[in-house]
């Protein structure tokens, strides 16, 4: 008994094919890395700048101060 493939063949070859002539980092292979290589630390370091940024002034120009 055999079982059927999870993926037809040609189409495993032509992936193979893909990921083997590619020249890029090894974690910017696929369709999706970039986004989840780049994009989102990015994103995280944006804002955490933004947000220490806005605490910094915060801090140096007395906005939120109880009294």
């Amino acid at each position: 008994m055999t079982e059927a493939p999870f993926l037809p063949r040609e189409r495993l070859f032509k992936q193979q094919q893909y990921f083997q002539n590619l020249t890029k980092h090894t974690y910017l292979k696929g369709r999706y890395d970039v986004v989840t290589s780049v994009a989102i630390p990015l994103a995280l370091a944006a804002s955490s700048l933004f947000m220490i940024g806005r605490g910094v002034y915060n801090m140096s120009h007395g906005v939120g101060k109880k009294e």
